[in-house]
């Protein structure tokens, strides 16, 4: 059996995936990647310039344990956040997808703060996120939006490298949110949980609480 048809469900799962947060405009134009790990190390991730709202299993490039692109489609070539997803799988070797989309909330929640992290809101939606404390104090670690995605790519091994965030996201100010997760459904779920808390947070900062 091909490394093609053992990921076949996977990539189908990834594709609706995609259309729901294309629908939710987390995802226009051709914005965001979605990738899923491979058992040796690799993964399958959304080749550039592909509408995430019309994906089909073709529109995917399969990056090897190297980082060199193993398999892809005549003309297709590899997100430009690939070396982010890389990154990520090599930190936190239990993830098995990473999915990265471009929200209106998320850039201006990015704008919120100066520093390198933004306080998140003790709301009960953090559990979902793995954060069980009472009145949990937690925040999320926001990297600068470098024109090279490479150099985005060593400031988070660097950082994470020294302390690991305490939710499995982070934020790409005036960019997007990343997370990473064990299994799809769970990023799926991250990432809903995440732009939940960023709409909070506007909707909060106009109620001026």
């Amino acid at each position: 059996m091909t490394t093609q048809s053992l990921t076949d469900p996977l990539l189908a799962e990834i594709i609706a995936t995609a259309r729901h947060f294309y629908y939710q405009g987390w995802m226009v134009g051709t914005a965001g990647n979605l990738s899923v790990r491979l058992p040796n190390g690799g993964f399958w991730i959304t080749a550039s310039g592909r509408s995430k709202g019309e994906l089909c299993k073709s529109d995917f490039v399969r990056i090897g344990p190297q980082g060199k692109v193993e398999h892809t489609s005549p003309g297709l070539k590899p997100s430009a956040e690939t070396a982010i997803h890389q990154v990520i799988y090599k930190l936190f070797p239990e993830a098995t997808s990473c999915y990265h989309v471009h929200s209106v909330e998320a850039n201006l929640v990015s704008r919120f703060v100066q520093g390198d992290s933004l306080p998140l809101p003790p709301l009960e939606m953090l559990k979902g996120l793995g954060v069980w404390e009472e009145n949990p104090k937690c925040s999320l670690p926001i990297f600068t939006n470098h024109l090279q995605v490479p150099r985005i790519a060593t400031e988070i091994e660097e950082r994470f490298t020294k302390a690991l965030p305490e939710v499995p996201a982070l934020l790409i100010r005036d960019h997007g949110i990343t997370v990473w997760a064990t299994s799809l459904e769970s990023a799926r779920n991250y990432i809903e949980l995440v732009e939940y808390i960023f709409r909070y947070l506007v909707a909060a900062r106009c109620a001026g609480i």
